[in-house]
């Protein structure tokens, strides 16, 4: 089952060096965690302060309320701003 973990922060003007330092730490981590999740993160056109990361899982079941991965990311991001955390689940897709 493919199922996805969107992770979105409106950040408040602080330092943003800062806050791309982390995520890329973030982001590393979990590159090095599993093979089996893909993760990626975007910034918002014309929104400096907007960020959205994706986790995207191929598991056998989803977790209703995020991987363990992404619970950790939400809880880092949060002292920068409003965090969402969605789970997604693919009910179709491209073969």
């Amino acid at each position: 089952m493919k199922w996805i973990e969107v992770i979105q922060l409106r950040s408040a003007e602080i330092n943003r060096n800062l806050l791309e330092s982390k995520l890329n730490r973030l982001i590393g981590d979990a590159d090095r965690g599993s093979n089996k999740q893909v993760i990626m993160a975007y910034s918002r056109v014309l929104i400096d302060t907007d960020f959205s990361i994706h986790l995207c899982h191929d598991s056998n079941e989803a977790k209703h309320d995020g991987s363990r991965l992404g619970v950790r990311i939400v809880n880092a991001l949060k002292e920068f701003g409003l965090v969402n955390h969605s789970v997604w689940v693919e009910i179709h897709g491209r073969r």
